[in-house]
Formats: structure tokens, C-alpha cells, sequence
């Protein structure tokens, strides 16, 4: 991953969190001038992500450190794979270490969820999709680790698509507008380079959804059954994204009704982070 202004921002306001008063266990016992080196390694299978992030943070905290990576993002990890080596001032090192880790083992614990999910729809037309349910801040990481994993993006912020949810229909019929009515607002105002998507419930939605020219209907909580029913009267005419109570256990009988994108928030608010640490080199 490319460290850009806003990743490399991100890095330095984790340091300021855990180093903003300094490391005083490692002040009081490591002399400022002992050299060492430690491994990064992966205490379980999965996939790898964020590993230029974790090596950048070694770096910030040390300019002199040398950091050596055996595996890239998308790397297979097994048990004890060797990720990195960091070499320089011992006191660097564990001062690095926390936010460094945090980050890998996160970013990889999404990867590994994510392609979990890929792998179990691979026999359909289904992708993957991620939401923005996402780490405060870490919106831009959490979305790459998704891809790194095989799985695509959906919106990156408010600003980035139309997606009309329940909450907007709810309130603006208020003012005695239809659901269908709400839509072809959407559609007239929205930039002709943006597509119109709004959130549905039933069959009745669906062509309230279509009548007023949106372009992807997302069926939202739906039971498998009544999925498949809209997915069929869908067909040719918009784009179908489900979400809603979607799990490893139950995507694959999603994916079966021929839905277009399957969206999923728990890829990045529910993920376990992998197990990766770092260990001195004695």
C-alpha cells in the first residue's frame, strides 16, 4: 500500500495516542545505544494487510531502522510465516511496536474475513461488497484491507453515491411524498455521472423503486425466498444488492438467488483481528 498524506497522517496521530508522553518502561531499562532485530510473524493461517503500513510506523518512530519485508499484502499466511524483519536501536523497536502490530494484525483480520466471504460466493456472479460501517478514521484503510481480501468498495463517504434508506423515505413522506416520488427527485437532481440507489423491504417497494427510475435497489433484510422473487421481477431492469443479517453460514443461499452485489458491514466492524506479533531476535 502506497503511503499516502492521509495514511501517513493516520500513523502519526496513532504514535501521538500511544507515545505522546513517551515509553517510559523502555526510557528506564534499554540503553539508548543497543542494537537488535525482531520478526514479525503470524501466529495463524490467513491473508496479510497493512504490512507497509505497520513497517512505515517502525520508520516514523526511527528513521535509522531497517525494515525488510519477506511477504506482501495478499500473501497466504500460515502459522509462523515470517512477514518482516526490523533491525536497528532495541528502543525504537518495542517503542514502535504496539501501533505497528495493531495495525497489521487489524487490516489482516479484514482480509482474511473478507476473502472467507469471496471464496463461499465464488461459484456466483455475486461480489462482495464492504459498507461504511467502519472504524472512525480508518474508513481508507479498512476499505483497502476489504480489496485486499478480494472483496470491492461500495460508497467511501456520503458524498461518493445516492443511496436513499428508509429513513430518508420515512421522512419525506411526511411531506406526502411516495416512495417512487423520492426517487424520480433523486434521479432528476442527482449528476448524470452518479447512480440512484434506494433501500427496499417488499415487492410493492421494488416497484415503487423501478417506476421512479432507480438504478440498483439494495433488498434490504430480506428472507432468501422473497429475495429471489424480486431478484427474478428485478431482472434487466436494475441492479440487486442484499444486505442485511448476511453471515458466512447463510451467503452462499443469498448469492444463489442471483443477486448482483452482496454488501456486508461486518467485513469491517466485526472482523477478529489475526493473530501477528513481533518477537526480539536474541
Amino acid at each position: 500500500m502506497q503511503i499516502t498524506r492521509e495514511v501517513a497522517d493516520l500513523i502519526d496521530r496513532a504514535l501521538g495516542e500511544d507515545l505522546g508522553t513517551g515509553d517510559l518502561t523502555t526510557d528506564i531499562l534499554v540503553v539508548s545505544d543497543l542494537m537488535g532485530k525482531a520478526t514479525l510473524v503470524s501466529r495463524e493461517p490467513g491473508v496479510l494487510a497493512g504490512a507497509e503500513v505497520g513497517l512505515e510506523v517502525f520508520r516514523c518512530v526511527d528513521r535509522g531502522l531497517v525494515a525488510t519485508a519477506f511477504l506482501g499484502d495478499g500473501a497466504a499466511l500460515e502459522a509462523g510465516s515470517r512477514i518482516a524483519t526490523i533491525e536497528g536501536r532495541v528502543g525504537s523497536i518495542l517503542s514502535a511496536e504496539r501501533t505497528a502490530v495493531n495495525f497489521v494484525q487489524h487490516l489482516s483480520g479484514i482480509a482474511t474475513e473478507t476473502s472467507k466471504y469471496v471464496a463461499a460466493v465464488s461459484e456466483s456472479k455475486a461480489r462482495i461488497v464492504d459498507t461504511r460501517k467502519t472504524t472512525p478514521g480508518l474508513r481508507i484503510l479498512e476499505k483497502y484491507a476489504v480489496r485486499v481480501g478480494g472483496g470491492n468498495n461500495h460508497r467511501r463517504n456520503l458524498g461518493d453515491g445516492i443511496l436513499i434508506k428508509d429513513n430518508h423515505i420515512e421522512a419525506l413522506a411526511s411531506r406526502g411524498a411516495s416512495l417512487a416520488d423520492v426517487v424520480r427527485e433523486a434521479v432528476r437532481k442527482a449528476p448524470h455521472t452518479v447512480r440512484v440507489e434506494v433501500e427496499i423491504e417488499d415487492l410493492e417497494q421494488l416497484g415503487q423503486a423501478i417506476d421512479g427510475g432507480a438504478e440498483i435497489v439494495l433488498l434490504d433484510n430480506m428472507e432468501v425466498g422473497l429475495m429471489a422473487r424480486a431478484v427474478e421481477l428485478a431482472r434487466g431492469r436494475v441492479v440487486t444488492e442484499a444486505s442485511g443479517g448476511i453471515t458466512l453460514e447463510n451467503v452462499q443461499d443469498v448469492a444463489a438467488t442471483g443477486v448482483d452485489i452482496i454488501s456486508i458491514g461486518a467485513l469491517t466492524h466485526s472482523a477478529r483481528s489475526l493473530n501477528i506479533s513481533l518477537d526480539m531476535v536474541t
